[in-house]
């Protein structure tokens, strides 16, 4: 039999090991669209340093909440897992519903392509480019900032915060490994039924670090975020269907709905 426990643990080591698959992949587009430009030196050694960046970040993270009392600490866990957890699962239940274009990675690799052609140099592709490096870096640490908050919040909140930055590492080598194997971006991820899901469980986490911190006993303990996290899965799909139903019935949707449910009709939204 599973002890609560083992199944918080395990849901802490998946939700990190998925936030970080999503945000690497997207971060290895970019990556691999600014070194096959301005070469692989420049573009490896910028994403290289975003990477280090980025684990003195948990380093630093990590020890500053080590101090913070196991009550204030669920708080503020609970506070920042919402606010990050309620902005991926209102994107992906927006693309859900169809009033939002959903994440398309060869779209972006194009685009990133065509930005960097435009700035690129003559023989560029022999030396340092330092602005490919920087946009590799850029994009490490812009897609990685989150990820990093996430894994080191649910990690210390739950005691494990080395399973959950291990969790997020071996993403980040299976994402490199196959960007290494096949250098094209990998658009085959199912990422955005990935942010859905991983919205649902971060949501879920800070709704129950949050009022545990806040002196709530969970019936059944730690079992109870699997009870919150299927009611906020159930929640999210109505939402979804909801949206989805204003879309198609122009007369009752509000005004600001229906200006974003024109995705079809060829206007991304943003």
């Amino acid at each position: 039999m599973l002890e609560p426990g083992l199944i918080q643990n395990a849901a802490v080591v998946g939700t990190a090991f998925a936030a970080s698959l999503v945000e690497c992949v997207e971060a290895l587009t970019i990556v691999l669209a600014v070194s096959s430009v301005s070469g692989w030196r420049s573009g490896l050694l910028g994403a290289a340093s975003g990477a280090m960046f980025l684990a003195a970040m948990v380093a630093l993270a990590g020890g500053a909440l080590v101090r913070v009392p196991l009550d204030d600490l669920h708080v503020i866990v609970g506070v920042v897992l919402l606010l990050f957890g309620l902005s991926w699962l209102r994107k992906a239940v927006l693309r859900t519903a169809g009033l939002k274009a959903k994440h398309d990675e060869a779209a972006i690799y194009n685009r990133q392509i065509d930005q960097m052609r435009s700035n690129v140099r003559a023989g560029s592709t022999y030396r340092l480019d330092y602005f490919a490096m920087i946009a590799a870096f850029k994009a490490v640490v812009i897609e990685g900032v989150e990820v990093v908050l996430i894994v080191v919040a649910v990690g210390r909140a739950a005691g494990t915060l080395v399973s959950a930055a291990l969790g997020a590492s071996a993403a980040a080598i299976v994402v490199v490994a196959l960007g290494i194997v096949i250098h094209r971006p990998l658009t085959r991820v199912p990422e955005n039924a990935l942010k859905f899901g991983v919205g649902v469980v971060i949501v879920s986490f800070g709704i129950f670090w949050l009022g545990e911190g806040m002196g709530l006993k969970w019936p059944g303990g730690d079992l109870a975020v699997l009870a919150i996290i299927a009611g906020v899965l159930a929640l999210a799909h109505l939402c979804a269907a909801y949206y989805r139903l204003q879309s198609r019935h122009p007369a009752s949707a509000p005004i600001e709905t229906l200006s974003k449910s024109r995705v079809g009709n060829g206007n991304r939204v943003a």
